[in-house]
């Protein structure tokens, strides 16, 4: 039989003290009590306890583990993950989650204390023991709250707790108007500021010389990703058929795997002058054990530091892309090799009648490797022509009416 009861008493100094008293039989029929300064409180726990003893899954406070015990049982069940996927979720936990919930015991973590970590997260309010916090931005922290998640959703699995709150929560908001922020917040990737424009990279491959000609014009040519193109080998590259395949990749560890998902693997059509560059680069190019087409010197994987510090960003101020630095001096205009993926999209969907290739979305989700189309739409969708401009809406006027 559970129930809720007033305590009153008189503390050592002489004053009235009250507490209201949760009273109740946990599933194993051992009886628990749970103290709350207000009443509502203590009815809304034993509306959830009462539902839970009954489904055989509730875990009082005293059997409860911690957070950190909880993510330090999940992060051990991840080991079949990729390595950089671990170490992602790893850092998660021990910089983020742990400092603010480490210490909090998972049937004590409720929805609003979550919400609260999240606007500590956003805010920078530093967490218990540390002088000063740290702003997180609002990818951060989804990823931070995701791995939260998927470490209750283990303890959930595991019978240590009987609901996920993370998902409980996520569930409740509304999913459209969420969506709709986080768009807005991130906005649309813009050519000459996220895109390299045509003629940037006409310029950009002006300059290529050497090494970085071969990898930064396949980069340009054929879209693949950083670690796709650390890992090609020359046996995926078809120089009589003019295509790469894709079926390998290098992580940022160094080790070669296959791609992170299935479409990851896929045949890439390529223009003429990669053809050439390559066949000429196969001529020269250091000898690798692993048959690597763009390896080190010494033959080993090339590390991606190398190509953006020592390839891609002097060819950009070399050919004239580039922005002024804090001293004054020229820096290149994009950050990394992600850019030049972004102009391979923008190629592949542009019109014919404007140097593109003017392909169908969904060849250029398979082209990009894209898991499906909503992430090639979500993500380039508004760079499609749109089919309705004066001039076309003019024509279908005058075909319509005459």
């Amino acid at each position: 039989m559970a129930s809720v009861r007033k305590r009153d008493w008189t503390s050592p100094k002489g004053e009235a003290k009250s507490a209201w008293v949760v009273d109740y039989f946990d599933q194993a029929g051992k009886r628990r009590l749970k103290t709350f300064s207000k009443k509502k409180e203590a009815d809304a726990y034993i509306a959830t306890a009462v539902v839970e003893v009954r489904s055989g899954v509730h875990t009082p406070d005293s059997q409860s583990i911690t957070v950190a015990d909880a993510t330090k049982l999940w992060l051990a069940s991840c080991g079949a993950l990729e390595r950089t996927t671990v170490d992602s979720y790893r850092n998660h936990v021990e910089l983020h989650i742990n400092p603010y919930l480490g210490r909090t015991k998972l049937s004590q973590l409720t929805g609003p204390l979550v919400r609260e970590f999240e606007d500590k997260l956003r805010k920078g309010a530093p967490a218990a023991g540390e002088g000063e916090g740290k702003k997180r931005s609002a990818a951060m922290v989804k990823r931070i709250v995701g791995s939260l998640g998927f470490a209750l959703s283990d303890a959930l699995e595991r019978g240590l707790i009987a609901r996920n709150v993370v998902r409980d929560l996520r569930g409740s908001r509304k999913r459209g108007k969420d969506v709709h922020a986080e768009r807005r917040q991130k906005g649309k990737l813009k050519v000459g500021v996220d895109i390299p424009t045509p003629a940037e990279v006409k310029a950009i491959v002006g300059a290529l010389d050497g090494k970085w000609r071969p990898i930064l014009l396949t980069a340009i040519f054929a879209g693949l990703r950083a670690s796709e193109l650390r890992g090609l080998r020359w046996e995926d590259v078809d120089l009589q058929k003019r295509e790469i395949h894709v079926r390998q990749r290098a992580d940022r560890y160094n080790v070669i795997g296959p791609p992170k998902t299935a479409a990851g693997e896929r045949v890439i059509p390529i223009p003429p002058v990669l053809v050439a560059t390559l066949a000429a680069w196969q001529e020269k190019a250091p000898k690798s054990e692993l048959g690597l087409a763009f390896p080190t010197g010494r033959g080993g994987i090339e590390h991606y530091p190398n190509l953006v510090n020592r390839g891609f960003r002097p060819a950009q101020v070399a050919a004239g892309v580039a922005v002024p630095g804090q001293g004054g001096e020229a820096e290149a205009k994009y950050p990394g090799l992600h850019n030049l993926r972004h102009f391979y999209a923008s190629w592949c969907i542009n019109r014919r009648a404007d140097g593109g290739l003017e392909l169908p979305a969904k060849v250029v989700q398979e082209r990009l490797g894209h898991s499906s189309i909503t992430m090639t739409l979500d993500t380039y969708g508004h760079l499609f022509p749109r089919g309705d401009d004066g001039a076309e809406l003019e024509a279908a006027e005058r075909a319509l009416l005459g």
